[in-house]
């Protein structure tokens, strides 16, 4: 019983921990973004944690842990029942890291990450209602069936060798990445974005919050990877935080030099970005590392992040966030690199993380598209012209977020 304590305790904390990376989240989307949209970009991602929870209460929860299924789908029944013993009592066998309420909870606040994502890609002229409805679906829908074939016991975990992801590269990163390059190619660039197919520098009003929101992150990072050992196990949670740093730093600091060494400035959000970069890149295999190992997974991250922010543009995809770079494409290296790296490297687990790196991208990338294009058809998904330079905030919900701070028009 003391154990059971001691770890649920933790878990708890690394739950609050999750759930404060939603401000870090919405901080570094508003800091890279345009005053005109801030209020715009509040709404959508308090929207999505209130409605992401509410969802994985009524559904997602029991259909990422279905129990007994066919490995594809499975659904054990609406709302959260937890298990008792004969006499009521609350069932502390359910597991020994943690109970059935806690279990919820932590594994809800990975679930709207998803969609948060999406929001940082879509930033500035997507239309608020159609965003609300696509979360519903993918967060409600898409995110449980997906994580329910890893996390749940599905086909990846049961391959002769199988898909390891531990925290989330693939799961929660790769799923919300993959929809976003669907968001934004149905989507459109914004105006202004491209002239005569040359990407234009649209700077953010704000980089001390976008930099508060990434030390928030970074900060929440240890509850995402502490949490997910799953127990307050001392060794496993310390390598844990300690291969989860040295990413990050190295990741930024990479990023930095590159960026430095290819365009002759310090690009703060570059390094921002490959802090973010590196926090992915290890997410897959925090628990597998030695701290080189983290510091080499780190520095490709770094690397990777500078040359996919270009590709991406070079592609004509405008992400205002640069949420594709981290999360899809350093999601993408940081599952590889459990097959390459640490104590599960091999030729067959790569292979295998190559299967689930696969099965995500044709699954999440159809179902994103199926949604948003039906989106797209019969509501539309982007806001008029006027309203994109007016900015959002006017005409999605009539109010300034520095009313105090206006321009004397008169």
């Amino acid at each position: 019983m003391e154990l059971l304590t001691t770890n649920n305790v933790w878990m708890m904390i690394c739950t609050a921990l999750v759930f404060f990376m939603h401000l870090g989240f919405s901080l570094l989307e508003i800091g890279l973004t345009r005053q005109k949209n801030t209020i715009n970009i509040l709404f959508k991602n308090i929207f999505i944690v209130t409605i992401g929870l509410l969802l994985y209460c009524l559904i997602g929860f029991n259909l990422m842990y279905p129990g007994e299924f066919n490995g594809f789908l499975g659904f054990s029944g609406f709302g959260l029942s937890s298990p008792l013993t004969a006499d009521g009592a609350l069932d502390l066998t359910y597991n020994q890291g943690y109970t059935y309420w806690t279990d919820f909870l932590f594994q809800g606040m990975f679930a709207a990450t998803a969609a948060t994502i999406v929001s940082g890609a879509v930033a500035e002229r997507v239309k608020i209602v159609p965003f609300m409805i696509f979360t519903v679906l993918y967060v409600g829908l898409v995110y449980p069936i997906a994580g329910s074939w890893k996390w749940g016991g599905g086909f990846l975990q049961t391959l002769e060798t199988p898909f390891y992801d531990f925290a989330g590269s693939t799961l929660v990163h790769s799923v919300g990445g993959w929809a976003a390059v669907i968001a934004v190619c149905l989507l459109g660039p914004r105006i202004g974005k491209f002239k005569d197919g040359k990407p234009q520098a649209i700077p953010g009003h704000n980089l001390p919050l976008a930099t508060a929101g990434v030390l928030i992150l970074w900060l929440g990072w240890f509850g995402f990877n502490g949490g997910s050992v799953l127990s307050a196990d001392p060794e496993l949670t310390s390598l844990t935080l300690v291969t989860t740093c040295l990413a990050a730093a190295t990741g930024g600091v990479v990023a930095m030099l590159v960026s430095t060494a290819m365009y002759k400035n310090l690009d703060l959000t570059m390094f921002l970005n490959g802090i973010l970069g590196g926090l992915v890149g290890i997410t897959a295999g925090a628990d597998q590392m030695s701290p080189t190992d983290a510091i080499l997974i780190g520095s490709i991250a770094g690397v990777i992040i500078v040359f996919a922010v270009s590709l991406v543009d070079k592609l004509k995809l405008d992400d205002p966030v640069g949420a594709i770079a981290v999360h899809l494409v350093c999601g993408v290296w940081g599952t590889l690199a459990v097959g390459i790296f640490g104590k599960l490297a091999g030729i067959n687990q790569f292979i295998s993380q190559i299967i689930g790196i696969a099965s995500y991208a044709v699954f999440c990338s159809l179902t994103a598209f199926i949604i948003i294009y039906a989106l797209k058809k019969t509501m539309g998904i982007r806001v008029s012209e006027i309203e994109e330079l007016e900015g959002l905030d006017g005409h999605e919900h009539g109010m300034d977020a520095y009313p105090d701070f206006r321009l004397n028009e008169h």
